[in-house]
Order: structure tokens, then C-alpha cells, then sequence
């Protein structure tokens, strides 16, 4: 009983800092959104989004092992990448679009996606009022995966949920 009543106290907690959906799903593609309040000015939620994602991103999701490898340039061209061990990288996407404190803008495959023949854009939209920030993430993916990107939807979510929450806790107590 202990471990239901535990486990309905996450849920209720969670719900109430972050909105999670699939908002649309087929065969050739899907889009995720996550919203969720922070309790800091877009400016530190955004220095924080694009400065020092290497402390809020989860390591087990990077392919070094170790989010301290991740780094964001922030600029038309510039990319979200990790180091991996002995001089090797990835890219995991491409910056699109930059207005600082309001909008990121980035093109590419995370994780598994980016051996998959699809594209994704993703978008950091920020809105702050009265000191708070409003921080939306929108994933759109599309193109072709044999048996169709329908059954990964959530799977993305998840995965993009758990780091956006990680944003939020860092922004708010500057530990993930």
C-alpha cells in the first residue's frame, strides 16, 4: 500500500510541473511537447539551456557515458555535440535558430534517430512573466524507419520529459 501511495504522490507531482503529450503520431513521423513552469527569468533558463548543458543532462543518455562532454554553440551553424574518448565526436543536431532568452532552434536525430532516415527540429521557446519562465520544447520528426516512427513517440517523450525536468530542477536549485 506504502509503495501505491508513494508511486500516486510521484505521478501527482510530476503532472503538476510538467505537461507531456504526443500530440500527434503515424507511421511517417510525430510531435512530442513538453511544457513546464520555471521559477527563474528566461535569461538564466536560457544561459542554462545553452552554457552548461553538461550539468543537467542525464549521462546515461549521451553515448560517452558522461554529460560533461555535451556543449551547445549557440549560433546559425553551431552544434549541439559530444566529445567521445581518443579525439572522437558526434553531432547530435545542428542550431538553427538563436534569439537569445526567447527561442533555440535545433535540426537533427537525437539518440537511436540519428540512424534513422528522418528529420527533426527542435524548438526552446521561452516566455517570461513576472520573473518566471514558461519553457516550451516541441520535437517534430519525420521520414522513414522500417515498421514506422509511430511506436517511438512516446518512448522520445519520455526521454526529452525526464531532461527538461532535470532543466527546470537545475535552473531552480542548480542541481539536476
Amino acid at each position: 500500500m506504502r509503495h501505491i501511495l508513494l508511486a500516486a504522490g510521484c505521478v501527482l507531482l510530476w503532472s503538476s510541473a510538467v505537461r507531456a503529450d504526443v500530440v500527434d503520431s503515424s507511421a511517417s513521423g510525430f510531435t512530442v511537447k513538453i511544457a513546464v513552469q520555471v521559477a527563474a527569468p528566461a535569461t538564466n533558463v536560457y544561459r542554462a539551456l545553452v552554457d552548461r548543458v553538461g550539468a543537467w543532462w542525464d549521462s546515461t543518455h549521451t553515448w560517452s557515458g558522461s554529460a560533461s562532454n555535451l556543449s551547445i554553440e549557440a549560433a546559425p551553424g553551431g552544434c549541439f555535440c559530444e566529445r567521445l574518448p581518443n579525439g572522437g565526436g558526434v553531432r547530435h543536431m545542428t542550431v538553427v535558430y538563436v534569439d537569445p532568452g526567447k527561442l533555440l532552434r535545433l535540426n537533427g536525430g537525437l539518440g537511436p534517430l540519428q540512424d534513422m532516415a528522418v528529420a527533426g527540429s527542435m524548438t526552446f521557446k521561452l516566455t517570461e512573466s513576472a520573473g518566471k519562465t514558461s519553457l516550451e520544447v516541441t520535437y517534430k520528426v519525420g521520414g522513414y524507419a522500417p515498421g514506422g516512427l509511430e511506436s517511438i513517440a512516446k518512448p522520445v517523450d519520455g526521454v526529452l520529459t525526464v531532461q527538461i525536468l532535470r532543466l527546470k530542477k537545475f535552473v531552480e536549485t542548480d542541481a539536476p
